[in-house]
């Protein structure tokens, strides 16, 4: 079976499980829920019944928006212009790649995210490995039976992350890069010189990333209760099938990024009516279901 082949019948099989589809969204919004209403707790506080509340109501006042951000604490700190339509995700990859602090309210609720989904991906590739419909006790069985496992991959995975975006981080960019541009006079050559470094630690996280994914895969098809095992399985397979592994995680990158494009080109920036904000709302959860 060719890469493309393969990418194709993944979306097929996705596309056959709607109802999983639609609990991996709620799941999405239901974390991101607590902290929208503790955000606009705040926002209803420190706007109260000022001038800056009237004129809130017929737009986006960044002044204010940036006084607020100011003073706040917690998950108001992260209420500023970027998180303005296409603006936050361009936040979130630049806190990516430069491995930025996040406040820890929103470290906690990452973090939350990842322990249910854990729960859940024993299930969720159980399914579509099947390729036909599982019923709930089914479904929450298989999660039950990988939970654990994957709790011992997810700690392997942080050690390795960890080193990735600890040690190699520090020594990519705050000690080869200054020594890469000690000379440099040309910032479009600094520019290129990041840029590069960039994509050194682009490529060693897919590389750690494309391990993983396959290592939860061979545990999953191949009910294995040693997680290392899974691991040592995946890179085997990997280096067995080099050039179909980096082909089909080169389109499910592509693809990717054509739905960034098109989130680029159709998010709308801050709304100016009860409409415009709901319309905003609704291509913003289009793109989190595509995205997923």
């Amino acid at each position: 079976m060719s890469a493309l082949t393969a990418a194709l019948e993944g979306l097929r099989r996705v596309s056959r499980a709607p109802a999983l589809l639609a609990g991996v969204w709620v799941l999405t919004f239901a974390i991101s829920l607590p902290l929208a209403i503790v955000m606009r707790g705040m926002l209803a506080d420190h706007l109260g019944r000022s001038l800056a509340a009237d004129t809130a109501l017929g737009g986006v006042n960044y002044e204010w928006m940036q006084e607020f951000a100011s003073q706040a604490s917690g998950v108001g700190v992260t209420f500023r212009p970027t998180i303005i339509g296409f603006g936050a995700l361009l936040d979130n990859l630049s806190a990516f790649v430069d491995a930025a602090a996040r406040p820890a309210v929103i470290v906690a609720a990452a973090a939350a995210y990842i322990l249910v989904w854990l729960f859940l991906a024993g299930g969720i590739i159980d399914r579509l490995a099947r390729d036909r419909p599982s019923r709930a006790h089914g479904f929450f069985a298989a999660c039950g039976v990988f939970f654990f496992r994957f709790l011992r991959l997810a700690l392997a995975q942080a050690i390795v992350y960890g080193f990735l975006f600890g040690p190699m981080h520090r020594w990519l960019f705050d000690r080869l890069y200054p020594r890469m541009i000690h000379e440099v006079s040309v910032e479009r050559t600094a520019f290129f010189a990041r840029l590069v470094l960039y994509l050194v630690f682009g490529l060693l996280v897919a590389a750690s990333a494309i391990v993983f994914d396959y290592a939860k895969v061979r545990a999953v098809v191949e009910d294995r209760r040693s997680m290392l095992g899974a691991i040592n399985a995946a890179i085997g397979f990997i280096r067995r099938n080099y050039a179909a592994a980096v082909s089909l995680f080169a389109i499910d990158f592509l693809l990717f990024a054509a739905i960034v494009a098109l989130y680029a080109l159709v998010a709308p920036g801050a709304g100016r009516t009860t409409m415009t904000i709901a319309i905003s709302v609704a291509i913003g959860q289009l793109y989190v279901v595509a995205r997923l």
